[in-house]
């Protein structure tokens, strides 16, 4: 396969028009499957038609295996991509169509039959060669798109939103065919997608992506985890985490997040903060899974009484929303766990687990002397900023 590297890629529609692209540096590893994850019109198809060759990037280099390919070719850059809507020929078969790029390329009939053999019998397709593609399934025709891909055998694979035209139940099911798929071929994969799920899932590496800009580049794990912004901490999480908005005060040397539910208040410790952030408006972060039932043994660990004004049980959990500081609050709680609205829960906090964002600015603030969390690239600066 190949490593992929971009190097301050920028890309602009015309004079006076704000960039689409805003210095995008990322690198991936031989084998890894990079995902560009954002909101619609964050940039993502645009960088991937960048790499692919489609557009022309109007700053910066994209290189491949240290040579630098952002002026060849769309046919020269040894790359094969997958778009959303499939771009199967309707008159062709699914054989013809799995063949015809490698006929393109003049190669041998019988290396073409052996081609189209192996990479229908790895996406289990064989019984749909003589099919046309008006007599396929969504996810028959994905699978079509995959193989004439698989067949080129480039350095590089791209998936533009491959699943996006799926039922719910299907995309699960091609999720889990992909990620097997990348195991047993250890492509090289850039791969688009709006749906926070398939980026946690899927990818090795994820970028975050939002007006043209990387907020955030790391692994599954570090994003989740240790958010560089606001808007990255909002966007990845399902449910997404809960925000709420506070003040910051100081008592016997330690910063608290004051919480208040109506029937009861919570001094959450925060730890030794940096000078100044006493009285600072702030948004105090927690993911749903980190409020928990109490169980009614003392273990250090602050605990609130609130009143359930919702619960959606969804089967392998139950969420369950209450009002914190004015705040709708989601809790994920056990399958076992339903109570009504009204009812009084006792629930738990682990401060170690508590994020804090600048309202203002979104910026991150370090926890309990930990470091704050810094994005792989030098773009949420641009983040930051505005």
């Amino acid at each position: 396969m190949a490593t992929l590297e971009l190097r301050n890629v920028n890309k602009t529609y015309g004079p006076g028009l704000p960039d689409t692209l805003k210095d995008i540096h990322l690198s991936i590893k031989d084998g890894e499957f990079l995902i560009l994850v954002g909101p619609s019109g964050c940039g993502k198809s645009t960088l991937m038609n960048c790499i692919a060759g489609l557009e022309t990037i109007t700053g910066g280099a994209i290189m491949i295996d240290d040579q630098d390919v952002s002026g060849m070719s769309p046919k020269d850059r040894d790359i094969a991509m997958v778009f959303q809507s499939y771009a199967l020929y309707p008159t062709m078969s699914v054989r013809e169509n799995i063949a015809f790029g490698l006929k393109i390329r003049k190669m041998p009939a019988a290396d073409i039959e052996t081609e189209v053999a192996r990479v229908s019998k790895l996406l289990q397709i064989e019984h749909l060669l003589n099919r046309k593609p008006g007599q396929l399934s969504g996810g028959q025709q994905q699978r079509v798109a995959m193989g004439r891909a698989l067949a080129r055998r480039p350095k590089i694979y791209l998936f533009d939103e491959p699943l996006s035209n799926l039922d719910a139940k299907l995309r699960v099911e091609m999720r889990t065919e992909m990620k097997l798929m990348h195991q047993r071929l250890k492509t090289t994969t850039v791969y688009v997608t709006h749906d926070q799920i398939e980026a946690m899932t899927l990818g090795d590496k994820v970028a975050v992506m939002k007006d043209g800009i990387i907020q955030q580049f790391g692994t599954p794990k570090d994003i989740y985890n240790n958010p560089a912004n606001l808007f990255v901490a909002s966007f990845i999480g399902s449910p997404p985490m809960n925000f709420i908005p506070l003040r910051l005060q100081r008592k016997d040397g330690r910063l608290y997040a004051l919480l208040d539910s109506g029937q009861a208040r919570c001094e959450l410790p925060l730890g030794m903060q940096d000078a100044g952030l006493e009285d600072r408006e702030v948004i105090l972060g927690m993911r749903p899974e980190q409020i928990v039932l109490a169980n009614g043994e003392p273990n250090g660990l602050p605990t609130i009484r609130a009143e359930v004004q919702v619960t959606e049980p969804t089967g392998p959990d139950t969420l369950v929303f209450v009002n914190l500081n004015e705040t709708k609050v989601c809790c994920r709680l056990a399958p076992d766990v339903a109570p009504a609205p009204g009812e009084t829960l006792t629930l738990q906090f682990d401060p170690s687990k508590v994020l804090l964002f600048d309202a203002k600015t979104g910026e991150r603030l370090g926890v309990a002397g930990e470091p704050k969390a810094e994005a792989h690239s030098a773009n949420v600066a641009q983040f930051k900023g505005r």
